[in-house]
């Protein structure tokens, strides 16, 4: 039984090392998104908004338009 385990993590490792290496970066309009939504919850936590309005805030912000 212990044969059987040892062959199968040494036959998992390599493709789970591959798998773990081959994990893609944001691209940079992924970064972009992040960095704004970021800046927005910064805002909103600055701002102290909880529940309803956060979400409107975020909403907006995220959006891009001005707030009203």
């Amino acid at each position: 039984m212990r044969w059987l385990a040892l062959t199968l993590v040494l036959t998992l490792a390599p493709s789970l090392a591959e798998a773990a290496a081959q994990q893609r970066e944001p691209s940079p309009a992924q970064r972009a998104q992040q960095a704004k939504m970021r800046s927005c919850s910064t805002q909103a936590s600055g701002q102290q908004l909880r529940g309803q309005p956060r979400r409107d805030f975020m909403k907006t912000c995220l959006s891009g338009r001005a707030a009203s």
